[in-house]
């Protein structure tokens, strides 16, 4: 599956997510597993809404894992180690007045992943990988249902 983002979209932004999750629902995924994948493919995709000039998101669904990659062109992350701290944003305050750009993106996907990369170029953009084990042992916290 893939899905285009447009930069600041925010009525699309979303159905990416919704529809990675219906898939998973119809293959009898363990609910917990598919709220794990849902906030992964959600926050990525609001990352490239918010932050880059339009991106895909494509979800990849194997035997036994999960791998979304969100590559998107942009201006690029200037600093990886501050961008993974939660909390750290640099949405603007038309974005934040939305309801978005609490600085949560990155640091929610990197916690619900089994395995997570990120490859940014200043001026070209950003691509993440996020891979979640259909078996995997890991539990999250602090996510509510979706």
């Amino acid at each position: 599956m893939e899905f285009a983002t447009t930069k600041l979209d925010f009525e699309k932004a979303g159905r990416a997510s919704t529809e990675i999750k219906k898939a998973l629902k119809s293959l009898n995924i363990d609910t917990q597993l598919i709220r794990r994948v849902a906030v992964a493919s959600y926050e990525l995709e609001i990352n490239q809404v918010v932050h880059s000039h339009g991106g895909t998101i494509s979800c990849s669904i194997q035997p036994d894992k999960v791998i979304i990659v969100a590559a998107d062109t942009g201006p690029g992350i200037e600093n990886l180690t501050l961008a993974l701290q939660e909390g750290y944003s640099t949405a603007s305050e038309m974005v934040r007045s939305f309801g978005f750009g609490a600085g949560m993106g990155l640091a929610n996907t990197k916690r619900v992943s089994d395995e997570f990369t990120i490859n940014s170029k200043l001026g070209e953009g950003t691509t993440v990988r996020s891979v979640i084990f259909i078996n995997s042992p890991k539990q999250e916290s602090g996510i509510s249902p979706l």
